[in-house]
Protein backbone atom coordinates (compact mmCIF):
# COMPACT_ATOMS: atom_id res chain seq x y z
CA UNK A 1 0.00 0.00 0.00
CA UNK A 2 1.32 3.43 -0.94
CA UNK A 3 1.17 5.84 2.00
CA UNK A 4 0.61 9.53 1.23
CA UNK A 5 2.78 11.02 3.97
CA UNK A 6 2.28 14.56 2.67
CA UNK A 7 -1.48 14.23 3.11
CA UNK A 8 -1.06 12.77 6.59
CA UNK A 9 1.26 15.59 7.64
CA UNK A 10 -1.26 18.17 6.47
CA UNK A 11 -4.20 16.50 8.20
CA UNK A 12 -2.71 15.55 11.59
CA UNK A 13 -4.10 17.40 14.61
CA UNK A 14 -1.45 18.74 16.97
CA UNK A 15 -1.62 17.91 20.68
CA UNK A 16 -1.44 20.45 23.51
CA UNK A 17 2.30 20.04 24.00
CA UNK A 18 3.00 20.85 20.36
CA UNK A 19 0.75 23.90 20.63
CA UNK A 20 2.57 25.02 23.78
CA UNK A 21 5.95 24.77 22.03
CA UNK A 22 4.60 26.86 19.16
CA UNK A 23 3.53 29.55 21.62
CA UNK A 24 7.11 29.57 22.95
CA UNK A 25 8.32 30.07 19.37
CA UNK A 26 5.98 33.05 19.07
CA UNK A 27 7.35 34.47 22.35
CA UNK A 28 10.81 34.49 20.80
CA UNK A 29 9.53 35.81 17.48
CA UNK A 30 7.77 38.67 19.26
CA UNK A 31 10.86 39.45 21.33
CA UNK A 32 13.11 39.63 18.29
CA UNK A 33 10.55 41.19 15.93
CA UNK A 34 12.00 38.99 13.19
CA UNK A 35 12.85 35.40 12.36
CA UNK A 36 12.23 32.21 10.39
CA UNK A 37 8.78 31.06 11.50
CA UNK A 38 7.91 28.54 8.77
CA UNK A 39 11.09 26.44 9.08
CA UNK A 40 10.83 26.35 12.89
CA UNK A 41 7.29 24.97 12.85
CA UNK A 42 7.98 22.24 10.32
CA UNK A 43 10.69 20.66 12.47
CA UNK A 44 9.45 21.22 16.01
CA UNK A 45 7.90 17.75 16.51
CA UNK A 46 11.15 16.13 15.37
CA UNK A 47 13.19 18.09 17.91
CA UNK A 48 10.54 17.60 20.59
CA UNK A 49 10.73 13.82 20.25
CA UNK A 50 14.53 13.83 20.18
CA UNK A 51 14.81 15.72 23.47
CA UNK A 52 11.77 14.15 25.14
CA UNK A 53 12.47 10.49 24.55
CA UNK A 54 15.45 9.75 22.29
CA UNK A 55 18.61 11.66 23.13
CA UNK A 56 20.75 10.87 26.14
CA UNK A 57 21.30 14.43 27.42
CA UNK A 58 21.49 16.41 30.64
CA UNK A 59 20.55 20.13 30.82
CA UNK A 60 22.62 20.39 34.00
CA UNK A 61 25.68 18.94 32.27
CA UNK A 62 25.44 19.85 28.57
CA UNK A 63 29.00 18.61 27.88
CA UNK A 64 28.46 15.15 29.36
CA UNK A 65 30.86 12.89 27.43
CA UNK A 66 28.30 10.08 27.06
CA UNK A 67 25.59 12.38 25.66
CA UNK A 68 24.11 11.76 22.25
CA UNK A 69 25.02 14.43 19.71
CA UNK A 70 22.41 16.45 17.82
CA UNK A 71 23.16 19.00 15.11
CA UNK A 72 20.50 21.27 13.64
CA UNK A 73 22.13 21.74 10.26
CA UNK A 74 19.26 23.92 9.00
CA UNK A 75 20.18 26.52 11.59
CA UNK A 76 17.57 29.00 10.38
CA UNK A 77 14.96 26.75 12.02
CA UNK A 78 16.50 27.55 15.41
CA UNK A 79 13.35 29.03 16.96
CA UNK A 80 11.98 25.50 17.21
CA UNK A 81 15.19 24.30 18.85
CA UNK A 82 15.24 27.24 21.28
CA UNK A 83 11.67 26.48 22.36
CA UNK A 84 12.51 22.84 23.11
CA UNK A 85 15.77 23.72 24.88
CA UNK A 86 13.91 26.22 27.06
CA UNK A 87 11.22 23.67 27.85
CA UNK A 88 13.94 21.24 28.97
CA UNK A 89 15.71 23.77 31.17
CA UNK A 90 18.81 24.62 29.13
CA UNK A 91 17.63 28.23 29.33
CA UNK A 92 14.62 29.84 30.97
CA UNK A 93 11.44 30.26 28.96
CA UNK A 94 11.51 33.97 29.78
CA UNK A 95 14.88 34.22 28.02
CA UNK A 96 13.21 33.41 24.72
CA UNK A 97 11.97 37.00 24.58
CA UNK A 98 15.60 38.17 24.34
CA UNK A 99 15.89 36.54 20.91
CA UNK A 100 18.17 38.61 18.63
CA UNK A 101 18.68 41.28 21.30
CA UNK A 102 22.17 42.75 21.78
CA UNK A 103 24.37 40.22 23.63
CA UNK A 104 21.55 37.66 23.81
CA UNK A 105 22.46 33.97 23.79
CA UNK A 106 19.76 33.48 21.17
CA UNK A 107 20.87 34.63 17.76
CA UNK A 108 19.25 34.21 14.39
CA UNK A 109 21.20 30.97 14.09
CA UNK A 110 22.37 28.70 16.95
CA UNK A 111 25.89 29.33 18.25
CA UNK A 112 27.90 26.86 20.30
CA UNK A 113 29.90 29.60 22.05
CA UNK A 114 26.88 31.30 23.59
CA UNK A 115 24.17 28.69 24.18
CA UNK A 116 24.42 25.47 26.22
CA UNK A 117 23.33 22.35 24.37
CA UNK A 118 24.51 23.47 20.92
CA UNK A 119 27.04 21.05 19.42
CA UNK A 120 27.97 23.11 16.36
CA UNK A 121 27.22 26.63 15.14
CA UNK A 122 25.07 26.34 12.04
CA UNK A 123 23.51 28.67 9.52
CA UNK A 124 25.72 28.23 6.48
CA UNK A 125 23.86 25.32 4.91
CA UNK A 126 25.46 22.04 3.91
CA UNK A 127 28.00 21.66 6.72
CA UNK A 128 26.10 19.97 9.55
CA UNK A 129 26.13 16.47 8.11
CA UNK A 130 29.89 16.41 7.57
CA UNK A 131 30.48 17.62 11.13
CA UNK A 132 28.06 14.98 12.42
CA UNK A 133 29.95 12.33 10.48
CA UNK A 134 33.14 13.52 12.17
CA UNK A 135 31.44 13.14 15.56
CA UNK A 136 30.29 9.63 14.68
CA UNK A 137 33.83 8.73 13.61
CA UNK A 138 35.22 10.22 16.84
CA UNK A 139 32.80 8.10 18.85
CA UNK A 140 34.14 4.95 17.21
CA UNK A 141 37.80 5.95 17.58
CA UNK A 142 37.32 6.81 21.25
CA UNK A 143 35.50 3.56 21.97
CA UNK A 144 32.42 5.47 23.15
CA UNK A 145 28.77 4.63 22.47
CA UNK A 146 26.95 7.88 21.78
CA UNK A 147 24.65 8.28 18.80
CA UNK A 148 24.74 11.20 16.38
CA UNK A 149 21.64 12.79 14.85
CA UNK A 150 21.74 15.47 12.15
CA UNK A 151 18.61 17.34 11.04
CA UNK A 152 18.87 18.89 7.58
CA UNK A 153 16.43 20.74 5.34
CA UNK A 154 15.28 19.46 1.98
CA UNK A 155 16.37 22.66 0.25
CA UNK A 156 19.71 22.21 1.99
CA UNK A 157 20.20 19.01 0.01
CA UNK A 158 20.98 21.23 -2.99
CA UNK A 159 24.40 21.58 -1.35
CA UNK A 160 26.74 18.94 -2.79
CA UNK A 161 28.68 18.64 0.46
CA UNK A 162 25.79 16.60 1.88
CA UNK A 163 26.25 13.91 -0.74
CA UNK A 164 30.02 13.82 -0.26
CA UNK A 165 29.40 13.28 3.43
CA UNK A 166 26.80 10.60 2.73
CA UNK A 167 29.33 8.64 0.69
CA UNK A 168 31.82 8.84 3.54
CA UNK A 169 29.27 7.70 6.14
CA UNK A 170 28.31 4.71 4.01
CA UNK A 171 31.90 3.80 3.17
CA UNK A 172 32.81 3.69 6.86
CA UNK A 173 29.56 2.00 7.93
CA UNK A 174 28.64 4.60 10.53
CA UNK A 175 25.68 2.72 11.93
CA UNK A 176 25.28 5.06 14.91
CA UNK A 177 24.56 8.01 12.59
CA UNK A 178 21.00 9.08 11.79
CA UNK A 179 20.19 11.78 9.24
CA UNK A 180 16.73 13.34 9.45
CA UNK A 181 15.44 15.25 6.43
CA UNK A 182 12.83 17.90 7.21
CA UNK A 183 10.92 17.25 4.01
CA UNK A 184 8.40 20.09 3.83
CA UNK A 185 9.02 20.26 0.07
CA UNK A 186 9.58 24.02 0.12
CA UNK A 187 12.55 26.34 0.38
CA UNK A 188 12.99 30.08 0.64
CA UNK A 189 11.99 30.87 -2.93
CA UNK A 190 9.28 28.27 -3.53
CA UNK A 191 8.53 24.57 -3.92
CA UNK A 192 11.64 22.43 -4.22
CA UNK A 193 10.36 20.77 -7.38
CA UNK A 194 10.33 24.18 -9.09
CA UNK A 195 13.85 25.03 -7.90
CA UNK A 196 15.78 21.75 -7.95
CA UNK A 197 13.86 18.50 -7.63
CA UNK A 198 15.04 15.83 -5.19
CA UNK A 199 12.92 13.05 -6.68
CA UNK A 200 13.24 10.20 -5.98
CA UNK A 201 14.57 11.24 -2.58
CA UNK A 202 14.30 7.83 -0.90
CA UNK A 203 16.02 6.03 -3.74
CA UNK A 204 18.83 8.59 -3.69
CA UNK A 205 19.66 7.91 -0.04
CA UNK A 206 19.39 4.16 -0.60
CA UNK A 207 21.81 4.44 -3.52
CA UNK A 208 24.23 6.22 -1.19
CA UNK A 209 24.13 3.24 1.17
CA UNK A 210 21.64 4.32 3.84
CA UNK A 211 18.76 2.49 5.47
CA UNK A 212 15.79 4.69 4.56
CA UNK A 213 12.41 5.13 6.24
CA UNK A 214 9.62 7.61 5.67
CA UNK A 215 7.46 9.09 8.42
CA UNK A 216 4.85 11.73 9.07
CA UNK A 217 7.12 14.34 10.63
CA UNK A 218 4.36 15.63 12.93
CA UNK A 219 3.34 12.20 14.21
CA UNK A 220 4.89 11.75 17.66
CA UNK A 221 4.44 7.96 17.77
CA UNK A 222 6.01 7.38 14.36
CA UNK A 223 8.94 9.65 15.18
CA UNK A 224 9.56 7.93 18.51
CA UNK A 225 9.52 4.52 16.84
CA UNK A 226 11.99 5.37 14.10
CA UNK A 227 14.31 7.63 16.10
CA UNK A 228 14.57 5.19 19.00
CA UNK A 229 15.60 2.23 16.86
CA UNK A 230 18.75 0.56 18.16
CA UNK A 231 21.77 1.53 16.09
CA UNK A 232 24.99 -0.48 16.06
CA UNK A 233 28.38 1.18 15.78
CA UNK A 234 29.01 -0.61 12.48
CA UNK A 235 26.38 -0.95 9.78
CA UNK A 236 24.35 1.17 7.41
CA UNK A 237 23.71 4.73 8.56
CA UNK A 238 20.02 5.68 8.68
CA UNK A 239 18.11 8.35 6.78
CA UNK A 240 14.65 9.33 8.03
CA UNK A 241 12.61 11.29 5.51
CA UNK A 242 10.16 13.24 7.69
CA UNK A 243 7.26 14.63 5.67
CA UNK A 244 6.34 17.94 7.27
CA UNK A 245 4.39 21.12 6.59
CA UNK A 246 6.21 24.44 6.48
CA UNK A 247 4.57 26.64 9.11
CA UNK A 248 2.60 23.70 10.56
CA UNK A 249 0.06 24.70 13.20
CA UNK A 250 -0.54 28.27 12.05
CA UNK A 251 -2.89 28.17 9.07
CA UNK A 252 -1.89 31.54 7.66
CA UNK A 253 1.78 30.46 7.67
CA UNK A 254 1.36 26.92 6.34
CA UNK A 255 3.01 26.20 2.99
CA UNK A 256 3.86 29.89 2.69
CA UNK A 257 7.12 31.38 1.47
CA UNK A 258 6.00 34.70 2.96
CA UNK A 259 6.62 33.27 6.43
CA UNK A 260 9.91 31.57 5.57
CA UNK A 261 11.60 34.65 7.02
CA UNK A 262 10.48 38.12 8.00
CA UNK A 263 12.95 40.84 8.86
CA UNK A 264 10.32 42.89 10.67
CA UNK A 265 7.33 41.54 12.58
CA UNK A 266 5.13 43.67 14.79
CA UNK A 267 3.37 42.68 17.99
CA UNK A 268 0.06 43.24 16.23
CA UNK A 269 1.01 40.64 13.61
CA UNK A 270 1.84 38.13 16.36
CA UNK A 271 -1.56 38.36 18.11
CA UNK A 272 -3.61 36.56 15.43
CA UNK A 273 -0.90 33.88 15.12
CA UNK A 274 -1.34 33.07 18.82
CA UNK A 275 -5.06 32.69 18.30
CA UNK A 276 -4.48 30.29 15.40
CA UNK A 277 -2.22 28.11 17.57
CA UNK A 278 -4.78 28.03 20.40
CA UNK A 279 -7.67 26.80 18.26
Amino acid sequence: MIVDYTKLANEIILDQRSKYLRLLVLDALEGGSRGHLGPALSLIEIIRVLYDSVLSHDPNNPLLVQRDRFILSKGHGCLGLYAVLADHGYISTSELKSYCAFESKLGGHPERATLPGIEFSTGSLGHGLSVGIGMAMACRLKGEHWRTFVLIGDGELNEGSNWEGAMHASQHQLGALTVIIDFNQMQASGEINSVLSLDPIGAKWEAFGFDVVKVNGHNIVQLETELNGTRNSYGKPKAIIAYTVKGKGIISAENSTIWHHKAKITREEIKPLRLEVSR
